[in-house]
């Protein structure tokens, strides 16, 4: 038996129940771990609301780090005993040890503990396909990037520095536009006192951005598609404010012949050595000391209900993690 969070319906964070639940043998290509962090994301939420369908009942997270406790037939690249931390599917890392398919386990570096390996994975290697992949950004280029204060926002930031990117955040709260200027972001921007397009279009003498990264959704979208220079990309990761509405075509044409796409990183990591590269780079800015991970809420595992409340009423900053 472990202690895990299950939801039999989707629903507000009343529907998270704090269980009892009998751990399987692992099969196949499964390792079992002891957990001693699990992270905590906005994704969650959207498990948890039904927005990302998912059978039921279920279980919720999708990042944690911990130890190798068995592995079943065919797997081979971790160990019983090994440190490991993951960030993938299915849900499930709301709990003190768990089954998972053994493909999406990382070995973890000594030199990274297991609080902040939980509170990086998913946001740290999110950043990465995002300035490495989707668009591969080069020194000298300005961006935008939406929720700068929040846990994948602080990491871009320092990433946007480690790279000579000159990054413009936006943040709800002059404390927010504090803690992204700290973390290196060039040019904070208080969207609730500022208009960002205008704001943005003055910060780059009106030739806009060629890229956006939003994860806000709804709120931002069609302000965002304003703020790129003709050819730029709209790169559009999550919908903290609901999901973006339909819209025609012609809406990018018409603002300069626009690019837009809608990654997720669970097609980024579906390769094995794909994966494993990207985690490498991401520990090794973590362990160069060029990303500090700060993790600034814990929460008890059988508190994972005010751990949703709080996030979803944009209470916290930087990473936040569960401890089982």
């Amino acid at each position: 038996m472990t202690k895990a969070i299950r939801i039999a319906a989707t629903g507000g964070p009343e529907v998270m129940e704090y269980l009892d639940v009998d751990l399987p043998t692992p099969g196949p290509g499964e390792a079992r771990i002891r957990q001693m962090a699990c992270g905590l994301n906005y994704i969650d939420v959207y498990y948890r609301s039904g927005l990302y369908p998912q059978p039921l009942p279920g279980g919720l997270g999708l990042e944690g780090a911990g130890v190798v406790e068995a592995v079943g037939p065919g797997v081979t690249h971790i160990h019983v005993g090994e440190r490991v931390a993951y960030a993938g599917g299915p849900p499930g890392a709301y709990a003190s040890a768990r089954v998972l398919p053994a493909h999406v386990l990382v070995k973890l570096p000594r030199s990274i503990e297991f609080d902040t390996a939980a509170a990086m994975m998913l946001q740290g290697m999110t950043v990465q396909y995002l300035f490495r992949r989707t668009y591969r950004l080069q020194g000298g280029e300005t961006i935008l990037f939406h929720a700068a204060a929040g846990g994948v926002g602080l990491i871009a930031c320092q990433w946007a520095r480690a790279l000579g990117v000159t990054m413009i955040g936006t943040v709800s709260s002059d404390e927010k536009a504090e803690l992204a200027k700290a973390h290196g972001c060039a040019h904070v921007i208080n969207y609730r006192k500022e208009n960002f397009v205008e704001r943005v279009r003055e910060l780059t003498d009106g030739q806009g951005v060629p890229v956006v990264y939003d994860s806000v959704g709804k709120e931002t979208f069609f302000d965002s598609l304003d703020c790129l220079s003709p050819l730029g990309m709209m790169v559009s990761y999550g919908n903290a404010s609901g999901p973006v509405p339909a819209f025609e075509l012609k809406e990018l044409s018409s603002r300069g012949s626009l690019f837009i796409t809608r990654p997720t990183l669970f097609h980024y990591t579906a390769k094995r050595d794909e994966l494993e590269l990207m985690a490498a780079e991401l520990f090794g800015m973590v362990e160069s000391g060029k990303i500090k991970i700060r993790i600034r809420q814990r929460y008890e595992l059988d508190n994972a209900q005010q751990a949703h409340r709080d996030l979803e009423a944009r209470l916290t900053t930087g990473s936040s993690i569960l401890i089982p």
